[in-house]
């Protein structure tokens, strides 16, 4: 399996939106860390600046799950000089086509968010991270 960049956005993605604040813990953990064993690297691609961006920042850190970059792939300025975030997989709560819920489990259910299970399946089970990568060319 080839080693894939994954965006993955913070609010609604891997917490329940509480903005500013850190909303509860949705289940991304668990998947985010299969990832990185799997030797995938994760991208921060989030909306949030000063303290709220620290504040997410933290939460990996204290999940013990390794940032590879936050708000771009560290490498893409090599190739490209666009702002945009480079990845093979985004996996964002407004996105269409991931996967989401509402989970009433939760203390103060707000707006829908990330379905993980139905992530990991996508990404695991259903063999998405089999799938050869795009090959980037670089023209000199």
């Amino acid at each position: 399996m080839k080693s894939l960049k994954i965006a993955v956005d913070f609010d609604g993605t891997c917490v329940e939106h509480a903005y500013p604040n850190v909303g509860y813990e949705i289940g991304a953990v668990p998947v985010l860390k299969r990832l990185v064993e799997a030797g995938h690297k994760i991208i921060l691609n989030t909306m949030r600046s000063g303290k709220e961006l620290d504040d997410a920042v933290e939460w990996f850190k204290k999940n013990k799950i390794p940032l590879y970059g936050v708000y771009q792939d560290p490498d893409q300025y090599a190739w490209t000089q666009s702002p945009k975030c480079y990845a093979h997989i985004y996996i964002d709560d407004a996105a269409l086509g991931c996967p989401l819920t509402k989970d009433y489990n939760l203390p103060e259910p707000r707006k829908t968010f990330v379905d993980w299970k139905a992530v990991e399946k996508l990404l695991f089970d259903d063999g998405l991270l089999e799938e050869e990568p795009e090959k980037i060319v670089i023209e000199e």
